[in-house]
């Protein structure tokens, strides 16, 4: 499949290539040597996982204490 680059460097991707991955709206972007590499991104994940914190009542200061805490382990 092949991608074209616009003079504003924008790039459009092929419809089978999103068809095949679902619905994506942002990509985490790689250069490997002379290839660049597109990963799916998942921008709310960040947000879940506070979510998810706040829901099992662990703060802030939790999650500071906790890396204190395993840093003076090494």
């Amino acid at each position: 499949m092949l991608a074209k680059l616009t003079g504003k460097n924008q790039l459009t991707l092929p419809k089978q290539a999103l068809d095949a991955l679902g619905p994506v709206s942002h990509f985490q972007v790689e250069v490997e040597g002379d290839r660049l590499v597109l990963t799916p991104a998942r921008i709310g994940a960040a947000a879940a996982v506070r979510h998810k914190l706040a829901e099992l009542g662990i703060t802030e200061a939790d999650v500071t204490d906790a890396v204190g805490w395993a840093r003076k382990r090494r």
